[in-house]
């Protein structure tokens, strides 16, 4: 049986609150009952009208806003509770040693290096590649490396970008890469090209995955120029997955991969960089040169190293779990989601223009019911899924979005002012 007041407000506001299937419907009882009710078709419902009329609290979190929110699982807790461990400054940490072994076999490199951020695994292996002054890097002009990584690469590295547009898909034309490498017979005004980044998946492009047969061009293209190759693959394990390409094979072009394991992979904290022996012993030392190097940091690989064994299977899960949450995101008046771009587990959707509701609005009224979601501007939100988002936290979502939706079309005439205080 489920509870709720009978109020005039309500019906005003919200005159489908009693329509079926809120057959066993109530009045008169205290709406804290509504939490604590069975299961039926009109739950998820009424429990969003049960905190917009009578102030109830969020009864759960969902957390959108990024794969990076993940809490440390229970395995990971207790791997991390009896690492073995030792000073990995001084080389001497087992756990890192032998997780840093295994990620350099599962990406196909010889050497591995466990960094503190995506961030700073990307300005090490930049840096590492441009060392000489004056050197320049070819990028994607929404690439992370170039817009949300504080320009270290320029401001510490003394490295000049180079950048080139990016396509919907996250890929830029060959014919613009080739044509972006610096003519050395022009040296002497230009900066040295010295290396190409790519991104996969492409966060700025929804997450959409770069093919291996695209890498491998870009990497034949490098060398015929005699350039390096980094791969910035902080989600390149949803990649993989999403492509049914082993992980090794998708970076074989790569001279350099940096793997986040905070996003997609859902530990707690930090990033690997994979490479040549050479590489990585050039990285260690600027590692040290960046404070990133940590004493028993064994404690943090335990981690990784559960995430990397049980979580890259879970990965094709959340793509699903993207996709249907997509899906119905687009078949709510007023919401527009472009559902070629969501291959992975990031999803963007539009808010109409002609909309009442704003993105800002939306948002607040969201975290009033418990969501988490990441505004991208005026008009658009990013949200992301990862192996703690549930089947049920994804149909709780779409219930709140359509509600607040419903509000709005269902009250056109209706004082917006009043139904903006409920949201």
């Amino acid at each position: 049986m489920l509870y709720v007041y009978s109020d005039k407000r309500i019906l005003d506001i919200y005159p489908s609150c009693y329509w079926p299937p809120f057959t066993n419907v109530t009045t008169g009882t205290e709406p804290s009952k509504l939490l604590n009710c069975e299961e039926t078709s009109g739950r998820r419902e009424l429990l969003v009208l049960s905190s917009y009329f009578f102030g109830e609290m969020a009864t759960r979190t969902v957390d959108l806003r990024s794969d990076t929110v993940t809490k440390p699982t229970e395995a990971m807790r207790a791997a991390m509770a009896n690492a073995e461990v030792d000073d990995d400054v001084l080389g001497r940490d087992p756990t890192a040693y032998h997780f840093e072994a295994e990620m350099a076999r599962v990406m196909g490199k010889e050497a591995a290096l466990f960094v503190p951020s995506g961030t700073m695994g990307n300005l090490i292996s930049v840096l590492v590649h441009c060392e000489v002054r004056g050197s320049e890097v070819i990028l994607g002009d929404k690439s992370h490396i170039h817009i949300y990584e504080n320009g270290g690469i320029s401001t510490i590295g003394n490295v000049h970008s180079r950048t080139v547009k990016n396509n919907l898909d996250g890929t830029m034309d060959i014919a613009l890469i080739e044509a972006a490498i610096r003519d050395p017979a022009g040296e002497i005004h230009y900066p040295t090209t010295r290396l190409i980044c790519l991104e996969n998946t492409h966060a700025n492009c929804g997450g959409r995955c770069i093919s291996v047969e695209y890498t491998d061009k870009v990497g034949e293209i490098a060398k015929k120029h005699g350039l390096n190759l980094h791969i910035d693959g902080a989600r390149i394990f949803n990649a993989a997955t999403a492509l049914g390409v082993p992980v090794n094979r998708l970076v074989q072009a790569a001279d350099s991969v940096s793997v986040c394991l905070s996003k997609g992979l859902g530990a707690p904290v930090g990033s690997v960089i994979v490479g040549s022996k050479s590489f990585i012993a050039k990285a260690k030392r600027l590692r040290k040169t960046l404070g990133g190097g940590m004493r028993q940091v064994g404690i943090l690989c335990a981690a990784a190293y559960v995430a990397l064994q049980e979580n890259v299977s879970r990965l094709e899960v959340d793509h699903k779990k993207a996709k249907i949450l997509a899906d119905g995101l687009n078949q709510i008046k007023g919401i527009k989601v472009d559902m070629g771009s969501v291959e992975t587990n990031v999803i963007f959707f539009d808010v109409s223009e002609g909309s009442k509701i704003t993105v800002e609005r939306l948002s607040q009224f969201l975290e009033k019911h418990g969501i988490l979601v990441m505004p991208v501007g005026s008009s658009s939100i990013r949200v992301v899924l990862h192996h703690q988002i549930s089947e049920s936290d994804v149909q709780y979502t779409l219930s709140c979005i359509q509600q607040a939706f419903q509000l709005q079309f269902e009250n056109t005439g209706k004082d917006m002012e009043d139904i903006h205080k409920i949201m």
